[in-house]
C-alpha cells in the first residue's frame, strides 16, 4: 500500500476553518477586533487550529494561556498567565481599574475587586498594549479555565469592537458556558477521504480493510483518535482485528491509548509525570525541586516520556495534550496523588504563593487534617480579596472537609456556606447550611445559620417560605445581637412586602409587629439610618396606609445626607437603598428626594465598581427622568442597565422597560412585558411584582384610552395596600372608572388616595389627589377647582408627566363643557410637553382632544426625520455622556467598552447628525 505523506502543517482538510482563522489575523491587523470560540469534542483538532493560527499570525504579538482542570478553583491563574506580558501598561489603566487588577493579581492587598471591574481592567490593558501592535490572544481548553478568568475574558469578549485585538479560545461544551453567544466555529471530524490518509500514515503496513473501518467507524473523524487509537496495536493485532479499543467515550479511548504509552516507561518516568501533572503551573523549576525532594532525577527521567512525544520540559512544562495530562493524573493510585502534591507543596514558596501551597497541601491531605484546614481558611480570606466570594468559597469548602473538629467544622460551614451563598451559588449553600446544622453550633451560630438559610430561601423563590424564616432568626438573634436582629427583622418585613397579597393574610403587620417589639440596639450618635427606616416601615405596616409617615421623614432625611466614609458603608448604604426609594416614591411622594437619592446612588455604585447594584440604581434614575417627561434619558438609563446586566450575566430587570413602553403607550411592547410579569410573579409568590405589572397596565391603556382594561390593571395595582404601587394604582383606577361609566368606583377609590396623600402632604401627592378629585366629581364648581388645584400642586414639582396629564383631562373636561378656547390653552401645553417626553399615546389623545376644539396640529415632515431617531442606543448613551463632559476613558468607564471603541462609536454620531466636534452635541 502506498501510503500519502501528511502535509507540512500537520493538518488534513479543514481549508473553510483555516481561512476563518486567516481572516480572523487579517481583521485584526485591519483594525479591527474579532472573537472566535473553536468549539469541539476532545482530539478533534482545536489545538493544532490554534497553533496554525500562531504560525500564521504575521505582524501580530502573541499572548497564549490554557485552562487546568486542576487550577480550575485558584482564581485569576489563566487570566494572570495571559495578561503578564503586558503589566507594564498596568499604571496607565484608570485608577479603579488598575487598583482591581492589582488586587486580583495579588500585585497590591485590598478589598476584593468586582469581578466585572476586572474584566474592564483587562479590556482597557490589552486594548492599550494593541495600540502599537495587533494583538492575537489565544486560549486553548478554556472549558477549565478558572472561573474569575473565564468570566474576565467572557467580558472581554463580549465588548471588543475596534481595538485591534484577536481573542480565540477552543474549548470542549461545558454545563456552564460563559462564552455562549460569543461568535463560535464548531469543529466535527475530518472528512473520510483524510480520515483515511491520516490513519494509512500512522499505521505502516498492511490493514485489514474490516479493522480500517472499524476504527474509522469508532473515531467518527477524530484526528486525535485517529492518531493514537493504532498506537498500540502490533501489526498481527492490526491484520487480525484483535485489540481493538473498548466501547467508551471518544475522550475516554484516546486516554486509553496514551495509558497504553505510559505503561512501559520506566516507573522514575512516571513518577514525574505525575508531578507535571499534578502542578498546573507548568514551572520547570518547581518541578525540578519537587522532583528533588522525591528524588527523582529530573534529566534522567524525562527523557524517555520526551522521547515518547508525551511532554515537553524547557522553561515550561507543556503536555503534547490535556488529554495525557488527565491520563496520567487519574491512573495514579491516590496515595501516589497525595504524595505529588505534597511535594508540590514543600517545593511551593510559603511567602510568594502561600494559596497554592495550601491548595497543594489539601490535596496531599489523606484525612481530616486541623493545620491544612486552618491554612485553607487563612488563604480563603486572600482568595476573596484577588478573586471574590466564589474563590473564597471553594477555600472554605475544602477547609470544611478537612476539619477534624466538629465544632470548627460548624463555623467553617457555615462561613463557606455565606460564601458561597453570595457567589451566587443558593443551592451548593443549602447543603453547606446542612453539614453545619450536623455540628455543634453555640446560639449565635444557630441565629446566623436561621438567618442565611431564610436569605438563601427568599433568592430562590421570593415566595411565602422566605418571611417566616427571617423573623424566626431576627427573634434568635435579638438576646446575643440586638443590632444585627434589627436588620433581619427589616429583611423579614422587606421579604413580606415583597410576596404581598401572596404571602397570606396578615403576615406583612405579623412582621411589622415584630420589629415594633424588638430591643432597641445601643443608642448610636448619629443614629443608625437602618432602625430609623425599620421603625418607620414598622409603624406604617403594623397601622396601615398614611401611618409612620414623620418616622420615615425621619429616617428619609438621616438616609439622605448619611456620611459614607468607608467602601462598607457605602455598599450598606446601597443595600438600603431600594428599600428607601420605595417608601419615598410611594408613601413619602417626595419627588426632590426620589431625584437626589437615585443620583446618588447611581454615583456611589460607579464609584464602588458595585456593578450588581449599578443596574438597579440606573432603573431608579430612569423613574425620575419618565416622570420628569425626559423618557429618551429614561430610556438610554435602562439601554446602560441592560448592558451591564448583559455583561454580567446577572437576572434581568424588566420592570423599567415595562414602565417605560407603558408610558410611550407601546401596546405591543408593553403589554407582552406585563403578561410575562404578571404570570411569573404568581408563579413565585412576588405581589409587588403583581402590583407593579397592574399600575403599568392602567397607565398604558389610560394612555390608549381602553378604560375598560385600565381598570382592571388598576384594580389589580391598588388590591394589596401594602403593596408600594397600590397609591399611585388608585389614583389611574379613578380616572379609568370615571372614563369607564363606572363613578362609584371613582368614588370609593378616591378616600383612600386622598388620605394617603394628606399624610405625604407634598404637591406630587396632593396634585395627584386633586385630579383624581376633579375627574370623580359631578359638580362642576368642585371639578374645576380641583382641576386647578391639580395643576398648581403638580406645577413645581419635577413630575413634568403628571403635570401633564393633569392639563390634558382639565383641558378634556373644558371641551365638554364647550369652553373650547380654554380648553385648547391646557390641551396645547399637554400636547407639547407629552410629545417632547415621548409619552405618545397620551400625547394622541391630546392631540385628538384639540383636533376636537378646532385646533389644527403641525407635524413635523416625515421625509425629514431628526437625525437623532437614527442613533442606536448606543450611541446615543455615548453622546449623552460626552455632552456631559465625560472623556473617552471615562465613557468607556461606564459603559464597559474601551476608549478606542468608544471613538468609533462618537465618528458615526457625529457624521449622523452632521456636526464635526463634542462642543456641537
Amino acid at each position: 500500500m502506498v501510503h500519502s505523506p501528511l502535509p507540512p502543517s500537520g493538518l488534513l482538510g479543514r481549508h473553510a476553518e483555516r481561512e476563518a482563522l486567516e481572516e480572523l489575523v487579517a481583521g485584526i491587523t485591519a483594525g479591527q477586533s474579532r472573537v472566535l470560540v473553536l468549539r469541539g469534542d476532545a482530539g478533534v483538532g482545536k489545538t493544532a487550529l490554534l497553533t496554525h493560527l500562531v504560525q500564521h499570525a504575521a505582524g501580530c504579538r502573541v499572548a497564549r494561556t490554557a485552562g487546568v482542570e486542576s487550577e480550575s478553583e485558584l482564581p485569576f491563574a489563566g487570566l494572570h498567565a495571559l495578561c503578564a506580558p503586558f503589566l507594564e501598561h498596568l499604571p496607565a489603566l484608570p485608577e479603579p481599574q488598575r487598583a482591581a487588577l492589582a488586587i486580583a493579581f495579588g500585585l497590591d492587598a485590598g478589598p476584593a475587586p468586582d469581578r466585572f471591574m476586572v474584566g474592564l481592567a483587562v479590556l482597557s490593558l490589552l486594548a492599550d498594549a494593541a495600540e502599537a501592535q495587533p494583538l492575537l490572544c489565544v486560549v486553548d481548553d478554556a472549558q477549565w479555565l478558572d472561573g474569575t478568568s473565564a468570566h474576565a475574558l467572557a467580558f472581554v469578549g463580549r465588548r471588543l469592537l475596534a481595538e485591534r485585538i484577536g481573542l480565540v479560545f477552543a474549548q470542549r461544551d461545558p454545563a456552564d458556558d460563559l462564552l455562549a453567544g460569543l461568535p463560535e466555529l464548531r469543529l466535527t471530524g475530518i472528512e473520510e477521504r483524510h480520515a483515511r490518509m491520516l490513519l494509512d500514515a500512522t499505521i505502516p503496513g498492511p490493514l485489514d480493510d474490516r479493522v480500517r473501518a472499524r476504527i474509522l467507524a469508532e473515531a467518527d473523524g477524530n484526528p486525535l483518535a485517529l492518531l493514537e487509537l493504532p498506537r498500540g496495536l502490533t501489526p498481527t493485532s492490526v491484520a487480525g482485528g484483535f485489540g481493538l479499543p473498548n466501547p467508551m467515550s471518544l475522550a475516554g479511548r484516546i486516554e486509553q491509548e496514551f495509558l497504553r504509552r505510559l505503561e512501559p516507561l520506566p516507573d522514575l518516568t512516571r513518577r514525574l509525570l505525575l508531578l507535571a501533572a499534578a502542578d498546573p503551573v507548568g514551572d520547570a523549576a518547581l518541578l525540578r525541586h519537587a522532583a528533588a525532594s522525591l528524588d527523582i532525577p529530573m534529566a534522567e527521567a524525562a527523557a524517555p516520556a520526551e522521547a515518547a512525544a508525551l511532554i515537553e520540559i524547557g522553561a515550561r512544562v507543556r503536555f503534547r495534550h490535556p488529554l495525557v495530562r488527565s491520563a496520567v493524573y487519574r491512573s495514579a493510585p491516590v496515595p501516589d496523588r497525595r504524595a505529588a502534591h505534597g511535594a508540590l507543596a514543600d517545593a511551593t514558596d510559603p511567602d510568594a504563593d502561600p494559596d497554592r501551597r495550601a491548595w497543594h497541601r489539601a490535596h496531599a491531605a489523606a484525612g481530616p487534617d486541623e493545620a491544612v484546614a486552618a491554612a485553607l481558611e487563612r488563604s480563603a480570606g486572600r482568595a476573596q480579596a484577588r478573586g471574590g466570594v466564589a474563590a473564597q468559597a471553594a477555600f472554605l469548602t475544602r477547609a470544611t472537609e478537612l476539619t477534624p473538629d466538629p465544632a470548627r467544622r460548624g463555623g467553617r460551614a457555615l462561613a463557606a456556606a455565606q460564601a458561597t451563598f453570595e457567589s451566587a451559588a443558593p443551592e451548593a449553600a443549602l447543603e453547606l447550611l446542612s453539614v453545619a446544622e450536623l455540628c455543634p453550633l453555640d446560639g449565635l451560630q444557630r441565629a446566623r445559620l436561621a438567618r442565611l438559610r431564610g436569605e438563601v430561601v427568599f433568592a430562590l423563590r421570593r415566595g411565602k417560605d422566605a418571611p417566616p424564616l427571617l423573623l424566626h432568626a431576627a427573634r434568635a438573634l435579638e438576646p446575643l445581637d440586638p443590632a444585627a436582629a434589627r436588620e433581619v427583622h427589616l429583611e423579614a418585613l422587606g421579604a413580606a412586602m415583597y410576596s404581598g397579597r401572596l404571602a397570606g393574610d396578615g403576615e406583612v403587620r405579623r412582621a411589622a409587629a415584630a420589629a415594633l417589639s424588638a430591643p432597641r440596639p445601643p443608642t448610636t450618635t448619629p443614629p443608625r439610618s437602618i432602625d430609623l427606616v425599620l421603625d418607620g416601615m414598622a409603624q406604617r405596616f403594623a397601622d396601615g396606609p398614611g401611618a409612620g409617615v414623620p418616622a420615615l421623614r425621619t429616617a428619609l432625611s438621616a438616609y439622605r445626607d448619611e456620611a459614607l466614609e468607608t467602601h462598607a458603608d457605602a455598599m450598606r448604604w446601597l443595600l438600603l437603598a431600594p428599600v428607601v426609594q420605595s417608601l419615598v416614591v410611594f408613601e413619602l411622594w417626595d419627588d426632590d428626594a426620589f431625584a437626589a437619592i437615585a443620583t446618588r446612588a447611581v454615583r456611589l455604585a460607579r464609584d464602588a465598581g458595585a456593578l450588581a447594584m449599578l443596574p438597579v440604581t440606573l432603573v431608579y434614575l430612569s423613574g425620575v427622568h419618565l416622570f420628569g417627561g425626559e423618557l429618551t434619558t429614561a430610556a438610554a438609563l435602562l439601554q446602560e442597565a441592560e448592558t451591564i446586566i448583559s455583561a454580567t450575566g446577572n437576572a434581568g430587570l424588566v420592570y423599567g422597560q415595562m414602565l417605560l413602553d407603558a408610558w410611550r403607550g407601546d401596546e405591543a411592547a408593553a403589554g407582552a412585558l406585563i403578561d410575562s410579569a404578571t404570570a411569573s410573579a404568581t408563579a413565585r409568590g412576588e405581589g409587588r411584582v403583581l402590583a407593579l405589572s397592574g399600575y403599568a397596565s392602567a397607565v398604558l391603556h389610560n394612555g390608549l384610552g381602553h378604560y375598560d382594561l385600565a381598570l382592571d390593571g388598576a384594580r389589580l395595582g391598588a388590591e394589596d395596600p401594602d403593596q408600594g404601587y397600590a397609591a399611585p394604582a388608585l389614583g389611574e383606577l379613578v380616572e379609568a372608572a370615571a372614563r369607564a361609566g363606572q363613578p362609584e368606583l371613582a368614588a370609593a377609590a378616591l378616600p383612600l388616595l386622598e388620605r394617603r396623600a394628606q399624610a405625604a402632604g407634598t404637591g406630587w401627592a396632593l396634585g395627584i389627589a386633586a385630579r383624581a378629585r376633579a375627574l370623580a366629581s359631578d359638580d362642576p364648581v368642585v371639578a374645576e377647582a380641583s382641576y386647578r388645584e391639580a395643576i398648581a400642586h403638580l406645577e413645581p414639582t419635577r413630575m413634568r408627566t403628571e403635570l401633564a396629564r393633569a392639563q390634558l383631562v382639565y383641558g378634556e373636561w373644558l371641551r365638554r363643557e364647550s369652553r373650547r378656547v380654554d380648553a385648547r390653552a391646557q390641551l396645547r401645553a399637554a400636547h407639547d410637553t407629552l410629545s417632547r417626553a415621548g409619552a405618545e399615546a397620551f400625547a394622541q389623545r391630546a392631540g385628538r382632544e384639540l383636533s376636537a376644539t378646532g385646533e389644527t396640529l403641525t407635524r413635523r415632515d416625515a421625509a425629514a426625520p431628526d437625525a437623532r431617531d437614527t442613533l442606536t442606543p448606543q450611541e446615543e448613551q455615548i453622546a449623552r455622556l460626552a455632552r456631559e463632559g465625560l472623556s473617552n476613558p471615562e465613557i468607556g468607564a461606564q459603559l464597559f467598552i474601551s476608549p478606542r471603541t468608544v471613538e468609533y462609536h462618537l465618528r458615526k454620531v457625529f457624521t449622523k447628525l452632521g456636526i464635526g466636534s463634542r462642543r456641537e452635541l
